[in-house]
């Protein structure tokens, strides 16, 4: 389990990594292209997020603990989520089609945001959206045979194992800071939320997760095996050697 300064020295590390040989011309065809567009445009705005709702969240949060360390892996979180936004626009604009500025799923993530305050409502909500999101950018690479597409995707889905990771670490010091008696219920919620979310992102694009090679069901089947593997873990009884710290790495907290 690392420290908000181990996080930071990730996504530093990580922004001198280039994986896009952007001199490919796209070849997409307009047979593959016609099931992926609308998600892929969604997609793209999504990504594009300023974050500054997660980060004012975040601020608040990282000073009642006494981190401000995390504050910066936060904007380099960002950050790092704007590039995959931007590198999703620059396709679009390669093949010639526009970058949307609104769509409902979009819209109702945004406005969700904007009434929330909770750093544990915030760190689920990112940690469920970053697991579909693993399915659907392979279910995107897995939809064209376009090179430039393929790399784009390879490099978010990189990036995308240790955001998971990043939150589920957060999710974890979380749970701990709650009640004995009231974990039972943050657990029944976690799971009630993460599939929540999971089927909103299902039903939003599953002409593209359909054109990837998932069904309904083996979208359920990912998403569940993602839920055991990260929530589950975080909101074990028993901690999961995973989600530990050194004895000289515990982070502050205040009661």
């Amino acid at each position: 389990m690392k420290t908000s300064t181990q996080w930071i020295a990730h996504f530093e590390l990580n922004a001198t990594k280039h994986r896009i040989d952007w001199s490919i011309p796209p070849s997409i065809t307009p047979e593959e292209l016609v099931p992926i567009l609308r998600s892929l445009q969604a997609w793209q705005l999504g990504e594009t997020s300023d974050g500054s709702h997660l980060l004012r969240t975040a601020t608040s949060y990282a000073n009642r603990i006494k981190d401000p360390a995390y504050i910066t892996a936060v904007q380099l979180f960002i950050k790092e989520e704007q590039k995959h936004g931007n590198n999703l626009g620059r396709y679009l604009d390669a093949i010639h089609q526009p970058r949307v500025k609104s769509d409902w799923g979009d819209t109702l993530f945004r406005k969700c945001r904007y009434f929330n305050t909770s750093m544990d409502f915030w760190t689920l909500t990112v940690l469920t959206v970053e697991s579909a999101a693993q399915i659907f950018y392979q279910s995107l690479k897995d939809a064209s045979n376009c090179t430039l597409l393929k790399q784009i995707c390879t490099d978010i889905l990189v990036d995308e194992a240790p955001h998971i990771e990043f939150q589920a670490e957060r999710l974890f010091i979380l749970f701990r800071e709650k009640f004995v008696l009231f974990r039972p219920f943050w657990r029944f919620f976690y799971q009630l939320a993460f599939f929540s979310i999971a089927l909103v992102v299902w039903f939003g694009h599953r002409k593209l997760f359909k054109a990837g090679g998932n069904t309904f069901s083996s979208f359920i089947d990912k998403m569940t095996y993602k839920y055991h593997k990260t929530i589950a873990r975080v909101s074990s009884p028993i901690p999961h050697p995973r989600f530990t710290y050194a004895p000289s790495l515990q982070p502050k907290t205040v009661n």
